[in-house]
This record gives structure tokens, C-alpha cells and sequence, in this order.
């Protein structure tokens, strides 16, 4: 929806004005700052809901609030509470702040959506707070022992020459993201001086104290129905009551249609939800050895009626959109599905405002082969649900990074093998990888991107199902499919998932011998890689699968340390194109 910023502890307007100013990007609606008490707070406005009185800086009951994201449930806060006489905005924050002044932080409890904000209170106490999920980003900077300054991206907040956490550089280029620093631990990011607040988490801040609140909301699910068609009913009910309030927008929405199970089921609830045809987006990929089920889409998308746009992304693109991208995501991730997103963003933004996407199922129904093969036993092919490190070229080969992400989930040893496994996903692959690069990539664009399969309660029964719910007969997401074959069978939802893959390392090849000499001569590259070690992998056809995340870093590094444009960094490190 924006971008917030602002200084916690002093008041400077001009200060706030220079934290907002690179973020006018997720805000082309305008852009306002105030100062509140002893904060000063900037926003740069994505029109969304209540178009002409929803602007912030936000003032109500005594608080004060700047936001960022979608409080979905707004509309059910108003009338539980009775606080409609005291509205005077049609904004889903709002009633926010009027909670806040009935029942303090408990307040944060409530609240169903994604969002970050910082919330002024009229009892002395300034919040940080972040969605349960980690959808929306906030960072801040501690600046002395009682400033603090926030920002929706870090490129607000890191000086103009950043010094990077080595431990965080060697995580990216092994897992592909960088992890948070768990529970009990000060927060941090790939940048040193810069905290990316963690999800379910809230910052508070007073003149005399600063200390780090979990947010636990109540998403008990309920008694869960026992036989097959009553857990599917129930599904139904949970699904349907979240695309219904994913949709509330005063703006056109669409979805993203990659094909596959989420984002079909998503189309087809849409589609029980609207009277007027729903508009969906599709990327394919324009190479001979490219995967993608556009076909599968195209299918869906006429059996559903829905007003269907194509896009293709092919090697042209791979060279004009890999630089954007790195520009874009100033908090790094090196997953190639970045570079078909930042296109179907370009595609989309000049129709829809809000486009609703499928990120989450997978992870909270158990879509992937690795959760199958966490169910087996040894001696029928199983093994851990842990990432595959191949980084060969980095100092220890990515033990560092491995260890730390096998932390995540040892703190559950009762929960199964297969809950196990997607909680550790829950906490660190999608949040800092997947809805990372959904908020990047949109919001480059002007563009809000929605996940209505990370609902609190839809997900609350998620997690609490029998494990036969999520895989039975070596499929993932039973459930899903089972409901898809009810409401839309022409999306064939037992079918193998074809999925898709970015032909990067086809398209790097025939270039490998003159990218590999600029890709290892940045500064940063060699300072994460063994010597020689970065150039061997443009040379070593075996180690091909590496190039495009070292292609990828050093234009990053380029950018958001050494300061290029990203025009300057393709000039940099493509040469040529």
C-alpha cells in the first residue's frame, strides 16, 4: 500500500523528508510527514482504500499512526467494538488506533492482514510492529541510545558507503536469502547497523526503555471436522471468508495465474466472489529448454471466464530486467522467480492496482517434493527437509549458513517430521525469499500484492490438520486439490506439477568466458569467495547452476554498495549485452 519512515525520539521534518524520498516508488500518490509528539513520521501514499480522506499520518484517540499494508479486517473491528461513531475516515488503520486507546498493545492481537507500522501512542509508548508473516517489510537504525529511525527498506536507512555482514553475504549466495536472527536475538540484515524487525514481532520504544514484543494472535482454529468431505467443507469456508476480504479495495485487483494449484484456486474463488470477469496475468518463457504452465493457465483461465492477458519473458528481458531487479531489492535474494514476477509487474500495472497472488500455499499445505520425501523413511528415499547447498566457492562452502538454518525448528522436536519441515519455511524461506520479492517487485511498479492463502485463521487450520490433509498418496496439498476438483476440474488437480524454470543458466553460457573475468573482478565477489574460485565457476561447466547468483550479487553489490545505477552495473558487469 506506501511507504513509511520516520525518526523515533527526535522531531526533523527535513531528516524524514530524505528517508521518504527514496521510497516514493511504493507511494506515487504523494507523499506527507508531521511530527508527532517526539517522532517525526513520513508516508508515501499507494491509494487503496478511502482514496480521499485515508492519507497519513493518521490521528485518532490521542495516537497517531503511519502504516503500511492492509488491516483486512477493519470492517469486523468497527462493528465488534462499536467505533463507528467515532470514525472519521473510511481507513482500515483507523480503527486501529481507536483499539489501542481501549486495550493497549493487545490491540496488535487482532489484527488480520499484512501490515507494518509505527503507531504513536497517547501513553508515552511508540511501536514497531510487523505482520505475523513477515508480508510487509520494516527496518530500523538505532541512531544513539535514544533515536531511532525506521524504514519499509533498508535503502533508506544505510549510509551511503554500507559495510555488509559477511555471515549474512555467505547465507545469500548458499540459501538464496538471508536468515533473521531468531528468537531472543537482536535483529539484524545483510547490512551492519540496519535491523530488519522480524515477523509477529513489535518494537517498543519509550524515553526510557526499548524492548522487543512477540505477537501471538488467537488463530485457534476450532474442533476440527474428522472425515474427508467435512474438512474440505471447512476449508471452503475459511478460503472463501479470505479472498472475500483480500478483495476489499477501492481500486481494480486482479490476480497473478501461474497455472498450478494455488493460483487456480485462487482464480476460481474469485470467480465465485465477482459479478464482472476477474482479470488474470500469466508469464511464460520464450526458450527451447524453458518450463511453464501458461498452457495450463490458458485452461483455467477459459474455463473460469476470466479476462486472461499473456506475457513472455525471454533472453532480452533476462538482460534488461536482471539489473532492475537488483536494483530493486535492496534486501537481497537471489531466486531467479524474481525476474518473471518484476515482468508480470510490468505487465499488470497499467490495469490493476492490487493483484492477489499465491505465495504461502505451498508452505502451509505442504506443495512441495521435499515434504513428501521428509515423510519417508530412510529406506524408502527419505531424508531431511534441508536445503541443497552447492557453493563451492565461498570460504566454508556454506556450513556457516547451513547450521544456522538448522536452528530454525530444533526448538519443536514434538511436532512431526512434516510440520517440522514447513514451519522452517514459515520462518525463514518465505518471508525473507518469496514475499520479499513479491514486495520488491511490485511495489516497483506501484502495484500491492496480496496472499490470500496467509490468512491467520485459514492458516491456523492449516498447520493444526492431521498430516493425511496435507499429503496422502504421495500428493502434496490433498486438501487443495480435493476442493479444486469440486469447483474447477478443468484444472486438473491431481496432475504432476510441471512447474516452471527460468532458463537463466542457457542464456548465461554463451557469455560465460566474458562475464566470468567482470563478475569476480567486483570487490564484493572476491571478498566472499575463495581466490579464483568465482572465475572457475564461468569456466567449470559443471558448476553452471552457480553463475547466475554470483551474476546476480555482483550486480547487487554494484548497485547498493558501490553505488551504481542500475544501468551502470549491467555497463559494469554485462559489458555488452
Amino acid at each position: 500500500m506506501c511507504g513509511i519512515a520516520g525518526i523515533i525520539g527526535a522531531t526533523d521534518e527535513a531528516a524524514a523528508r530524505a528517508l521518504i524520498a527514496p521510497l516514493a516508488h511504493r507511494g506515487p500518490d504523494g507523499i506527507r510527514v508531521e511530527t508527532v509528539g517526539g517522532a517525526t513520521l513520513a508516508h508515501a501514499r499507494l491509494s487503496i482504500i478511502d482514496l480521499e480522506h485515508g492519507w497519513q499520518p493518521l490521528h485518532a484517540a490521542g495516537s497517531t499512526v503511519v502504516g503500511n499494508g492492509e488491516i483486512y479486517n477493519y470492517l469486523e473491528l468497527i462493528e465488534a467494538f462499536a467505533l463507528k461513531d467515532k470514525l472519521t475516515t473510511g481507513s482500515d488503520f483507523e480503527p486501529l488506533l481507536h483499539l489501542y486507546a481501549l486495550e493497549g498493545e493487545k490491540a496488535f492481537d487482532r489484527l488480520r492482514g499484512m501490515y507494518a507500522f509505527c503507531l504513536v501512542g497517547h501513553d508515552g509508548r511508540t511501536w514497531l510492529v510487523r505482520d505475523p508473516f513477515g508480508i510487509k517489510p520494516l527496518y530500523f537504525r538505532q541512531d544513539g541510545p535514544d533515536v531511532i529511525t525506521f524504514a519499509s527498506e533498508p535503502r533508506s536507512l544505510r549510509p551511503s558507503k554500507p559495510r555488509l555482514d559477511a555471515a549474512r553475504v555467505d547465507q545469500l549466495l548458499s540459501l538464496n536469502y538471508t536468515l533473521d536472527s531468531g528468537v531472543q536475538a537482536v535483529p539484524a540484515s545483510i547490512y551492519q547497523g540496519v535491523c530488519r524487525l522480524a515477523p509477529s514481532t513489535a518494537l517498543m520504544v519509550t524515553p526510557d526503555e526499548q524492548t522487543l514484543h512477540y505477537l501471538y494472535p488467537n488463530r485457534e482454529p476450532g474442533p476440527l471436522p474428522r472425515g474427508d468431505d467435512e474438512t474440505v467443507d471447512r476449508f471452503d469456508q475459511l478460503f472463501e471468508d479470505s479472498v472475500r476480504v483480500h478483495q476489499r479495495s477501492d481500486v481494480p485487483y486482479g490476480l497473478f495465474l501461474s497455472g498450478g494449484i494455488d493460483s487456480s484456486a485462487i482464480a476460481t474463488m474469485m470467480v465465485r466472489l465477482n459479478q464482472r470477469p476477474v482479470t488474470a496475468f500469466t508469464c511464460g518463457f520464450d526458450a527451447p529448454n524453458a518450463r511453464d504452465e501458461r498452457a495450463h493457465a490458458e485452461t483455467v483461465a477459459k474455463a473460469l471466464n476470466l479476462d486472461w492477458r499473456e506475457t513472455t519473458f525471454g533472453e532480452d528481458d533476462f538482460w534488461r530486467i536482471a539489473p532492475l531487479v537488483a536494483g530493486a531489492l535492496d534486501d537481497p535474494t537471489t531466486d531467479y522467480a524474481t525476474l518473471p514476477t518484476y515482468k508480470l509487474a510490468e505487465a499488470a500495472k497499467d490495469t490493476l492496482t492490487v493483484v492477489l497472488s499465491g505465495e504461502g500455499g505451498d508452505e502451509l499445505f505442504a506443495g512441495y517434493g521435499r515434504y513428501r520425501r521428509a515423510m519417508r523413511p530412510w529406506w524408502q528415499g527419505g531424508r531431511p527437509a534441508e536445503p541443497r547447498i552447492d557453493a563451492p566457492f565461498l570460504k566454508d562452502g556454506g556450513r556457516a549458513a547451513l547450521k544456522r538454518w538448522r536452528a530454525y525448528g530444533s526448538w519443536a522436536p514434538e511436532q512431526s517430521a512434516l510440520l517440522t519441515a514447513q514451519l522452517r519455511d514459515l520462518y525463514t524461506w518465505l518471508p525473507n525469499d518469496l514475499l520479499l520479492k513479491l514486495d520488491r517487485c511490485l511495489m516497483a511498479h506501484g502495484l500491492e500484492g496480496r496472499t490470500p492463502f496467509l490468512d491467520g485463521p485459514l492458516a491456523a487450520f492449516a498447520v493444526n490438520l492431521p498430516d493425511h490433509f496435507r499429503i496422502r498418496d504421495d500428493h502434496g496439498k490433498w486438501i487443495v486439490r480435493k476442493w479444486l476438483e469440486r469447483h474447477c476440474p478443468a484444472a486438473d488437480p491431481w496432475a504432476k506439477k510441471k512447474g516452471f524454470t527460468v532458463p537463466v543458466a542457457d542464456w548465461i553460457a554463451p557469455r560465460a568466458a566474458d562475464l566470468g573475468p567482470r563478475v569476480a573482478a567486483v570487490q564484493g565477489v572476491a571478498e566472499a569467495c575463495k581466490p579464483g574460485a568465482a572465475l572457475a565457476v564461468f569456466t567449470d561447466a559443471r558448476q553452471a547452476s552457480n553463475r547466475w547468483p554470483l551474476l546476480f550479487y555482483a550486480l547487487w553489490w554494484t548497485i547498493h554498495v558501490g553505488g551504481a545505477t542500475p544501468a551502470e552495473a549491467a555497463e559494469a558487469v554485462f559489458g555488452r549485452v
